[in-house]
């Protein structure tokens, strides 16, 4: 699937040769310890799609922190569904890596675009500037859903920056939230450079990190309390895809071993 992808990338295949979401997603179907979910039910030029999401527990989690990981929103951007892909698969080996843990993937947020190799959804939509705005996409009422009910401690994002020679990340949410996504892209960084420009995707950074971000993306609700801490993880779109996902799946892995030592630590307090 990777060389697949690898082949597509930054390119659009066309109809006749869209990606299969199905042969995608089949080597989860095979892993211990994950729970699959089909949400929603809606279709396109006569074709229905439904939103993946597969649960994920692991050790010592009767009182879980719910974390939700969202992938693939831009349909062009194939790392963050293979990261994905992969993070779940290395902890179906090694589980206590989700010690406390309750993870919530969702690894193609737009199953159309997926399909189709393109930023936006078959319906010409840009999925990433809808969310909270009373948008009828079907993909983001089924998301807002999720993002309402599912109660999550943490919202990370997987994206790609087409602009960008860097990996680089987005905070909000959380005050913790940047002590997060500093380890984060310090182990990164030994796989792709960061980018530390002083201005990143038109938003001022510091240290490759931006704490603003575009109207409409996918986040939590407004006033929700508590707060989840938001991170979105950018890596540079003409980077080779494997290391891509490698860091990206170093990131992640290094969230959620930061997260759960503050957690341990203010409980200790």
């Amino acid at each position: 699937m990777l060389q697949e992808l690898s082949e597509t990338h930054g390119k659009n295949p066309g109809c006749e040769h869209r990606r299969s979401i199905s042969e995608f997603l089949l080597p989860l179907s095979e892993l211990a310890g994950l729970e699959m979910q089909a949400l929603g039910s809606f279709e396109v030029g006569g074709e229905t799609y439904t939103l993946p999401c597969f649960r994920f527990v692991g050790p010592n989690s009767s009182d879980p922190i719910r974390i939700g990981l969202f992938a693939a929103i831009h349909g062009d951007e194939p790392a963050g569904a293979l990261a994905a892909v992969r993070f779940l698969s290395e902890l179906s080996k090694d589980p206590a890596a989700a010690e406390n843990f309750l993870l919530q993937v969702y690894p193609i947020c737009n199953p159309t675009g997926f399909e189709d190799n393109t930023r936006h959804s078959r319906r010409g939509r840009d999925l990433n500037r809808e969310f909270w705005r009373g948008s009828p996409e079907a993909e983001v009422e089924i998301l807002e859903h999720e993002l309402r009910t599912a109660h999550f401690s943490g919202i990370i994002q997987l994206h790609a920056d087409d602009t960008s020679d860097g990996i680089y990340g987005f905070v909000r949410g959380h005050t913790l939230t940047e002590n997060l996504l500093r380890p984060a892209l310090r182990e990164a960084e030994k796989i792709i450079p960061r980018n530390i420009q002083a201005t990143i995707d038109g938003f001022a950074a510091r240290d490759g990190i931006i704490y603003d971000s575009y109207e409409g993306v996918l986040a939590s609700p407004a006033r929700m309390e508590p707060a989840p801490f938001e991170i979105i993880l950018e890596t540079p779109h003409r980077a080779a895809l494997e290391l891509q996902v490698e860091a990206l799946v170093v990131a992640l892995r290094t969230i959620l071993a930061e997260y759960r030592r503050l957690v341990s630590f203010a409980a200790n307090i």
